[in-house]
């Protein structure tokens, strides 16, 4: 039996790549991943912002083993410590600098949301710096929310489970996705000092209703005029829901990165040109609710386009119903599953429960050992709601037990 729990757990495909690596880190199960992406024709295996974060886990780490394939297609992982921004770690006066690749496709939010989840459990505070030509910070095609709605939709949700201190996110230099989507050249700092023994045991149950809508409409690069038409066009969709409706603005100029060229080394080029808007929508329990929508990197779409498809993108997420959205579930679920050894009850939308996402989430915490979740209908006037009944599984903060 003790053979059979050091084998690595077997997953295939580079679905859920980073959350995997996540669980992997914090139950301390070594994974292997194979088939990714094994029939494209021109990038098979790891993509560059995959690679990067793997460098990511590395520096936040110590002892930690990763193997991979020659062609990519193939991982192994073996965890280590989490360390965090501890001296003697890869870290520099406190700081660890990360370098994104100028081929990086994902939004910075693909990075901070797995780190904000390993480093409650951390031996020591994360104090991490985003740097290069790579660093996307608004949302992207692929998905990816904002940096403002990580600071403002998921750091908040941590103080449910105790974890509150000494937490913060600087947009040092703002970005859009460069041409075809790659690159963005901003730069953005995480820095979260509150380590924990153990995640408290949270019951979310009361939705309650929306009170007030907060945002942020950027432009880099291009004329301020296009954040007041972003904002008018949300307020006149938001405004009959709620008075208290307030959107700020930030004007910003774009990054400059290296060429690269020969013949000209000190010559630099603008990236990450455009513009965007982050809106979150706030209930009387605390419930946070957020949209996200930049324009796409080839243009194309009006800023009155951009405001008003994020403000019906913000109704939808709260028509959902439930204490989270989609977009906040999996960081939520996961503490859950990672608390002490205690049943949390969590009411959630049944269309965000019933989401592929979700799903293999829940597929992935069973395959790491942790227990199964309880689904009943909700008891309250919330038409379509569920009641998920998550039991921790008490793995908590091992560099804090040594320590």
């Amino acid at each position: 039996m003790a053979d059979e729990s050091r084998k690595p757990l077997r997953f295939t495909t580079q679905k859920s790549f980073a959350h995997r690596l996540v669980l992997s880190t914090l139950t301390g199960r070594a994974i292997h991943i194979s088939q990714i992406r094994p029939t494209s024709p021109t990038n098979p295996g790891l993509a560059p912002y995959e690679i990067s974060f793997l460098r990511l886990l590395e520096a936040v780490t110590n002892g930690s083993n990763i193997e991979i394939s020659y062609t990519g297609s193939t991982i192994v992982y073996r965890p280590g410590l989490i360390t965090g921004s501890a001296p003697g770690t890869g870290s520099s006066g406190g700081v660890i600098k990360h370098e994104l690749p100028a081929g990086c496709t994902r939004g910075i939010s693909y990075f901070l949301i797995p780190l904000c989840l390993l480093a409650p459990f951390s031996k020591a505070p994360v104090n991490v710096l985003f740097t290069g030509p790579g660093v996307i910070t608004s949302a992207t095609q692929t998905g990816d929310m904002s940096a403002d709605s990580v600071r403002t939709a998921i750091l908040p949700l941590y103080a449910h489970f105790g974890i509150s201190n000494n937490i913060e996110l600087r947009i040092l230099q703002r970005s859009n996705p460069g041409p075809g989507g790659r690159g963005g050249g901003g730069e953005v700092q995480l820095v979260f000092g509150h380590q924990v023994r153990l995640p408290k045991t949270v019951h979310l149950l009361n939705p309650g209703r929306v009170k007030s809508i907060r945002g942020v409409a950027y432009c880099t690069g291009v004329s301020a005029s296009n954040n007041a038409r972003m904002i008018e066009a949300a307020r006149g969709i938001l405004n009959p829901m709620t008075a208290d409706t307030y959107i700020f603005s930030d004007v910003s100029s774009a990054p400059f990165i290296p060429t690269y060229d020969k013949s000209k080394p000190d010559a630099k080029r603008k990236i990450g040109i455009g513009f965007g808007l982050s809106l979150v929508a706030e209930s009387s329990t605390g419930s946070l609710y957020s949209a996200d929508l930049a324009c796409p990197p080839e243009g194309g779409e009006t800023p009155e386009d951009i405001g008003t498809q994020c403000a019906y993108q913000l109704l939808e997420s709260v028509s959902n119903g439930g204490v989270v959205p989609l977009a906040a579930a999996p960081t939520v679920l996961t503490l859950m599953a990672m608390g002490s050894e205690d049943v949390g009850r969590l009411q959630m939308g049944r269309e965000v429960l019933g989401t592929e996402e979700i799903v293999g989430l829940a597929r992935d915490l069973r395959t790491f050992g942790a227990s199964g979740w309880g689904v009943r209908d909700a008891d309250t006037d919330s038409e379509g709601d569920v009641i998920v009944s998550v039991v921790g599984r008490g793995v908590g903060n091992v560099g804090r037990k040594i320590a």
